[in-house]
């Protein structure tokens, strides 16, 4: 046999191999007794189709940090019942583990209007009753953040929320909260993955019925009054009722709930503070899990508030707010010097709001020597800057809120800091303590009251917005995504990232790089001085570049997708300058990438 041959056989059989595994797991689920026979007959359906079949069963659908996410339908890489109720078991089996107490404590279970969302979470509920952990599952569709107060406000041990965020409707997911409100993070995420894995066959997932689970004590249906006291919590947070009372009945507001759970709270936070002339936009009220006047719910994208520009601009409304499926995100739209509706980005709500909340703190006489303004290390730096002019820490964490949520835990242990505000790019916002994850109801609020500071002083949002250019610098900022596919995809981008470490660029577009945060070797270089300082947060695999110039850069794989997403920020003297200037540094990395 020649060395071809060899190598050809060997490559049929690891074909033969991996047809004969998703195949096998495919006949299995046909076959068990577990499964039930509506799963099976959509199983069935697919005989022949060994394309699709292969994409169901190539693999199972992990349970990362941040919980499950992935396409609803049968299979072990689909979102369903079965991977539903194997995440619960494993989350189950960690509790017990951790004592009586935490398995008393329960936990709090809510959803979102996507499809099967509250069959899931009953699902989860269930799993956990069968474990003898008490369950509390909300009686209709809540945000994200409610479920972030209720597991605080309920004193459980730990939280989980059925939604797929702003992913488009063929998708849903399943995110797990600890006790202090906020997504699981080091150790309990890895040590939670641990445990699920550990549940190699549905047969061990234990279940009873509702009517089991009821008649027993452990499921207990929750509502109003944990809303009621939520609600509450966030008209708290209002810093002027005074101004609100002014022009609540002035300030008029289009709200778009995209089709998700914020409809209710939204509109009953801004009417008990005192917003009275609030429009929501009918065609996108009601929750809807095909969303079907959107390709994606997601209030990052300008085309899903096309409804809600129409609406506004017959009524003349001064601002449009739109929050996704699970309410954790808001979206701004507001009229520019022009009278067109432009979308605000992520970091220019941010910015407005950091300022907003620092100028009615500081006027109140309540700012605190300690204050802490929290944001992620892909988020603009006018944040910074705006807080330093109140003399105002700003402490950065990786991307993802849940980090946030963490350094506010710290806070209380240590009471090195006051929590002010956290935020990011990617359109989550947090005021208050009492949440500990993205607040698209709080924000919704907060935005609303700012655009009535800014009215009586005859001013829109987006001319408040251009008075912090003119004051702190023109910052812009644009986000890129790069799809590198199949395996050599993934090869490219750890080529990439490799030869970035390797052989670091000294000028980018004509200008020095001056300092190199290097994420996964926790160091940060300053390239003028050699001199080399620790990088404390946590390991991942991520680079930021910063220019001579205050312009940075950004480099962040996807742990899970082939793709890198690029980050990029700019200050220029004027709008034009500074729109020559992201330009610029877009076209060197991509360069420099290619």
């Amino acid at each position: 046999m020649t060395k071809n041959q060899g190598n050809f056989l060997s490559m049929l059989k690891s074909e033969v191999d991996r047809i004969m595994d998703y195949m096998e797991k495919y006949r299995l689920w046909l076959d068990s007794p577990v499964i039930d026979e509506e799963t099976k007959n959509e199983l069935r359906a697919l005989e022949g189709n060994s394309k699709e079949i292969e994409d169901r069963f190539y693999k199972d659908l992990e349970f990362g940090t941040g919980g499950l996410r992935g396409v609803i339908g049968a299979g072990s890489n689909r979102m369903n019942a079965y991977t539903v109720g194997k995440a619960t078991q494993g989350l189950a089996n960690y509790i017990k583990k951790a004592g009586s107490e935490a398995v008393s404590r329960g936990v709090v279970i809510a959803y979102d209007s996507r499809r099967r969302s509250s069959e899931f979470a009953l699902r989860a509920a269930l799993v956990l009753c069968a474990n003898g952990v008490r369950a509390y599952l909300f009686e209709e569709l809540e945000p994200t953040p409610v479920l972030s107060f209720a597991v605080r406000d309920l004193g459980a041990t730990a939280g989980i929320v059925i939604t797929a965020s702003h992913n488009p409707p063929q998708y849903n997911g399943y995110k797990v909260y600890w006790s202090d409100g906020g997504q699981v993070t080091p150790p309990y995420d890895v040590d939670i993955i641990k445990e699920v894995n550990k549940v190699n066959d549905f047969a061990d997932i234990k279940l009873i019925s509702r009517e089991e689970a009821e008649g027993s004590g452990l499921l207990r249906m929750i509502g109003e009054d944990v809303l009621s006291r939520y609600v509450k919590r966030v008209t708290e947070l209002c810093f002027d009722k005074d101004l609100v009372q002014r022009m609540g009945s002035k300030l008029r507001i289009i709200y778009t709930p995209i089709h998700g759970s914020g409809n209710k709270p939204v509109r009953r936070v801004l009417k008990e503070v005192g917003f009275t002339n609030v429009t929501v936009v009918k065609e996108q009220e009601l929750p809807d899990s095909d969303f079907p006047t959107v390709r994606y719910p997601n209030p990052e994208e300008k085309e899903v508030f096309d409804l809600a520009i129409k609406l506004a601009a017959a009524e003349g409304a001064d601002v449009i707010i739109g929050t996704d499926p699970d309410c954790d995100r808001v979206g701004v739209v507001v009229k520019n010097r022009m009278g067109e509706y432009v979308t605000l980005t992520g970091n220019q709500t941010g910015a407005l709001l950091v300022h907003y909340c620092l100028s009615a703190l500081k006027s109140r006489g309540e700012l605190p020597e300690n204050g802490c303004i929290i944001k992620t290390i892909v988020t603009s730096e006018i944040g910074r800057k705006i807080a330093e002019s109140f003399g105002i820490e700003t402490l950065d964490t990786l991307t993802g809120f849940k980090y946030i949520g963490e350094k506010i835990r710290e806070f209380e242990t240590t009471k090195s800091h006051t929590f002010i505000m956290g935020y990011e790019e990617s359109y989550g916002y947090l005021a208050g303590d009492f949440v500990r994850d993205k607040d698209a109801v709080i924000a919704s609020m907060l935005v609303c009251e700012m655009a009535a500071y800014y009215k009586e002083k005859g001013m829109s949002l987006y001319e408040g917005l251009e008075s912090l250019w003119e004051r702190y610098g023109y910052f812009r900022e644009s986000l890129e995504s790069i799809q590198m596919e199949g395996k050599e995809g993934m090869e490219k981008i750890t080529a990439l990232m490799n030869g970035l470490r390797h052989s670091s660029p000294k000028t980018i577009g004509g200008r020095k790089v001056t300092r190199i945060e290097d994420y996964l070797q926790s160091r940060a270089v300053d390239l003028e001085t050699g001199e080399e300082v620790p990088v404390t947060l946590p390991v991942s695999n991520v680079m930021k570049f910063v220019l001579e110039d205050e312009s940075w850069f950004t480099i962040r794989p996807s742990g899970t997708e082939p793709k890198v997403k690029l980050y990029f920020s700019v200050v220029g003297t004027d709008p034009d300058d500074a729109e020559r200037r992201i330009r610029t540094l877009m076209d060197s990395v991509h360069e420099m990438i290619a």
